[in-house]
């Protein structure tokens, strides 16, 4: 269960938001039992819901009628008539994932399952040129429906990932430090008049966490940190099973950490904070820095970029072998701060960098394990993400599959298909 961000929204919508007057709170809850089971019983509903059998016939009639649950033929009986078997159709309507980075803008097409159908990405200057962006991600969607045969198949919802924290009561606002030539301001609510679909919207690392969580290496775990490593470094927190966003919506801005008081200067006005250690710009500085006292490094001259540092890492060059060193260290200090003060169960990192175990991931666990009150840190996991590039896209389909799975306004076919007696409609 996570909050869900909408746009044109004046407040954060609960998961759990009043039940819409269209639809009764029992089809609403039978239709999550089955979206989680797949396949199902009306016997076995009954069981699980604690309902009469006609109780659960009748909200399941209502199901049928929608197109998103179908009877998919004859199943095992335990005794008696065979039951006939309910099934969820994945395939009843589209989500849209959005992934607006530093460095480019990557959109994802998923089913209700959260398979992604079609990606598309393009390199841009999202820092530079906020309107070329916005045109960048109309233009990605348009192509990703276009693709799959969209109107054919409903598109439910829009999910938006940016590099800012998303304050809950303010989620058309972007912190003015994160994307300057921005204004504060995304202007993306143009997307739901544009795809006629709700949009929803939140930072980055926490819909990394909510992919995590649904689809990647913390599936069943309530209580987990995510790392997200780019060109700079944010974090997003699950704790118990709900992200946690802080008073205003900026929890989880572990790249403004003080690592160093008398460390280089940062953006935000401060120095030493870990993102002037650890990132991709602070990778690049970095190795730029240390490239007098390495000559035979293949990084010693020509142009460096993070992935350049990175593959030289993989392949044990010691500039960059060095570099990563030093961003184990930094970094290991912020872990073990998490740790010690909010005792996750895992500690997942994404990013470039993340896939360097021997360069990174090790060094960094010796950090963490120096600086950690020992118990909180003997059970924690601290692991690289396998979601891969869109993974945060994917974290934002999943921020629209979440709030219909919880809110059954957004399933058009389920409000139309409910007859009056279970709507609670009067004549």
């Amino acid at each position: 269960m996570i909050d869900v961000i909408r746009l044109g929204a004046s407040r954060t919508s609960s998961v759990a938001p009043p039940v819409a007057p269209l639809v009764s709170p029992l089809v609403h809850r039978l239709l999550r039992l089955i979206w989680e089971e797949q396949t199902i019983s009306r016997a076995e509903i009954a069981r699980r819901a604690d309902l009469s059998r006609s109780t659960v016939s009748d909200a399941v009639t209502t199901l049928l009628a929608s197109g998103l649950v179908v009877e998919t033929g004859v199943g095992e009986s335990s005794g008696g008539r065979k039951p006939i078997v309910l099934a969820f159709r994945d395939d009843a309507s589209v989500l849209v994932g959005v992934d607006i980075a530093t460095s480019g803008v990557t959109v994802v097409l998923t089913d209700l399952r959260g398979r992604v159908q079609v990606t598309r990405a393009l390199t841009h200057d999202v820092p530079g040129d906020p309107d070329g962006t916005r045109a960048v991600v109309e233009t990605l969607i348009a192509a990703c429906l276009r693709e799959y045969g969209q109107p054919a198949v409903p598109l439910l919802g829009i999910g938006v990932s940016v590099p800012s924290p998303v304050d809950p009561r303010h989620p058309e606002r972007m912190h003015p430090l994160s994307l300057p030539a921005w204004r504060g301001r995304h202007d993306l609510d143009g997307l739901a008049t544009r795809f006629h679909a709700p949009v929803f919207i939140d930072n980055d690392a926490n819909l990394g966490a909510l992919a995590e969580r649904w689809w990647g290496a913390a599936r069943g775990v309530d209580d987990f940190t995510y790392i997200k490593l780019t060109t700079g470094v944010g974090s997003g927190h699950m704790i118990a099973g709900r992200i946690y966003r802080g008073g205003t919506g900026v929890a989880g801005e572990i790249g403004h950490l003080t690592i160093d008081p008398h460390g280089p200067p940062c953006n935000c006005g401060n120095r030493g904070c870990l993102g002037t250690y650890v990132g991709g710009d602070a990778v690049v500085a970095r190795a730029l820095a240390l490239r007098p006292e390495y000559p035979s490094s293949r990084l010693a001259s020509g142009m460096l970029t993070p992935s350049a540092v990175e593959a030289a890492a993989l392949a044990r060059d010691p500039l960059a072998v060095q570099v990563m060193r030093e961003v184990a260290e930094a970094l290991g200090i912020a872990v073990a701060g998490i740790l010690n003060l909010l005792n996750p169960q895992l500690v997942i990192l994404d990013g470039g960098m993340a896939g360097l175990e021997e360069q990174l991931l090790q060094p960094l666990r010796e950090t963490v394990m120096r600086r950690t009150f020992v118990s909180a840190v003997a059970s924690a996991t601290i692991r690289s993400s396998t979601l891969g590039a869109t993974g945060v896209a994917l974290g934002a389909a999943t921020l629209v599959l979440n709030a219909a799975l919880y809110d059954p306004v957004l399933f058009p076919t389920l409000g139309s298909a409910a007859p009056r007696a279970a709507l609670g409609a009067t004549s």
